[in-house]
């Protein structure tokens, strides 16, 4: 056996990665139907891992499996949006408050992601530009210090990257709001200003909440 044959992931490994993140970066998008035979043709498997993999999913909330159909992509609900920006306001908030003051570290760190958000957004690369967005988050609540609360914020990190490439391709503006309110939260941090880093915060996860009950245009 080559070399190369014992460091290939396992077929329903490669099926699982595949499938999600064409589902995260909307190649394969809400509402669409899957068959396992498209699936272990495009991976270049057989169906059994293929099987595997989806039950995989199905189990994360991915996708929802139909015996003899094959395998729908759910659709980002607004129930979904509501209950992850709830969770995010809770984690969030607290973490804004408690990392301040604010150490070198996580300043330069947070640099480094803005910028390297706007060289995404300014290339169109909406889901590069959502794991930016992502990691400039959980950066923050991992300084909190909590590894309970940072085990749980990554638990939403699929749910996260999903909704924001989505929200990106159908509200193209936002990506620019929401690079001036990382700027706005950076500085907050950048002066000591807890109440200013929260207030930020609220301001801009909240904004999914309209967007959950149809009142953003």
């Amino acid at each position: 056996m080559s070399l190369a044959a014992v460091k290939q992931p396992p077929a329903a490994d490669r099926v699982y990665a595949h499938v999600k993140q064409s589902v995260l970066d909307r190649r394969y998008e809400g509402g669409t139907l899957l068959t396992e035979g498209e699936l272990a043709e495009a991976v270049g498997v057989s169906r059994t891992p293929v099987r595997e993999a989806l039950l995989r999913l199905e189990v994360e909330g991915l996708i929802k499996l139909y015996p003899k159909k094959g395998a729908l992509v759910l659709p980002v609900s607004a129930q979904e949006i509501a209950d992850v920006v709830e969770t995010r306001l809770l984690v969030e908030e607290h973490t804004a408050r408690k990392v301040v003051p604010a150490p070198p570290g996580l300043i330069e760190r947070l640099e480094e992601l803005l910028a390297r958000q706007k060289e995404q957004a300014a290339a169109g690369d909406f889901a590069g530009a959502s794991v930016s967005d992502r990691c400039f988050h959980a950066e923050i609540v991992r300084s909190g210090g909590n590894e309970i609360l940072s085990r749980l914020y990554d638990q939403l990190r699929d749910r996260q990257l999903r909704m924001g490439v989505a929200v990106m391709h159908s509200h193209p503006d936002r990506l620019a709001k929401t690079l001036a309110e990382h700027e706005e939260i950076l500085q907050a941090l950048r002066s000591g200003d807890p109440e200013a880093a929260v207030a930020v915060v609220h301001r801009h996860i909240s904004w999914f909440s309209h967007l959950a009950r149809g009142e953003v245009r």
